[in-house]
């Protein structure tokens, strides 16, 4: 695959604004995301991942364990508000739209045809020219964006809350009541790391691989979200739960192991 441009200089903002990087919330994958809670609480639409999120890695097939959890998900939100944005269906790699043809049918969920990788801001703005033209429009702050890179899905989630967020303070401030600012919005157009992300679409980031693939950055994007949860300023304001929105996966037991003594007897009956 290419180099993803708009990725590579990620670092280069988070020097300004590191908690870019920090994800609403963190599950292992979509089986412990709790859809009917996040529509209880306002959201109403959802983009997602499609390799390691949702499907092997260069293979257009659901990942048989997320099935239920998948039909569920498109059931709450509706077929037409969930949105695939991957950095191979739907881009200028995908020859003729061929994949993402085959990823929409075998996913039943509409792929987003953009020409920039995430996080691009050009790829933020094909996501919101999407759901702004449904039938029942769906702004940023009812989205739900799922992913299982920090810096392409996270990064692009942050973002569009980021935009969303200066650009009505930019309003306020070019405004006839500009004198009558709060001090807290004064402090938030100050491109510093007490920004709250989380009024913009929220994130969510999975954890695990259902095929090893770029381990190594993976681990850096790991070890670099534990290092700015330590050290940056979190948001202003009441702490947000993310626990909210994350439910507990109960494992099938294991098949018991019959006992020496139970085969002993079950043979003994079949003489």
């Amino acid at each position: 695959m290419p180099l993803n441009i708009p990725g590579i200089l990620v670092p280069f903002q988070l020097l300004f604004q590191p908690r870019l990087v920090i994800p609403s919330v963190i599950v292992k994958d979509i089986r412990h995301i709790d859809f009917a809670a996040l529509k209880r609480a306002g959201y109403r639409g959802a983009v997602f991942d499609k390799d390691n999120c949702l499907t092997i890695p260069h293979e257009d097939t659901l990942v048989p364990e997320l099935r239920e959890s998948w039909k569920q998900c498109r059931e709450i939100f509706g077929e037409n508000n969930v949105l695939i944005v991957s950095n191979s269906a739907g881009t200028y790699l995908d020859a003729g739209g061929l994949q993402s043809e085959s990823v929409g049918y075998h996913l039943g969920v509409p792929v987003l045809q953009h020409k920039s990788f995430k996080p691009a801001y050009s790829c933020i703005t094909a996501i919101r020219t999407y759901f702004s033209s449904l039938r029942s429009p769906i702004l940023d702050h009812e989205l739900v964006i799922v992913g299982d890179r920090v810096f392409t899905d996270v990064v692009l989630a942050n973002r569009m809350g980021l935009q969303a967020k200066r650009s009505k303070l930019i309003s306020a401030t070019s405004s006839t009541e500009k004198e009558t600012i709060s001090t807290e919005e004064k402090e938030l157009l100050r491109p510093d790391t007490s920004i709250d992300l989380y009024r913009g679409p929220l994130s969510i980031w999975t954890t695990g691989v259902w095929k090893k693939e770029s381990m190594l950055m993976r681990l850096v994007e790991r070890e670099l979200v534990k290092s700015v949860e330590k050290w940056s300023t979190p948001p202003a304001g009441q702490p947000f739960d993310g626990s909210l929105f994350v439910k507990e996966v109960v494992k099938p037991a294991p098949p018991r192991k019959s006992s020496l003594l139970e085969i002993l007897t079950s043979r003994l009956r079949r003489t």
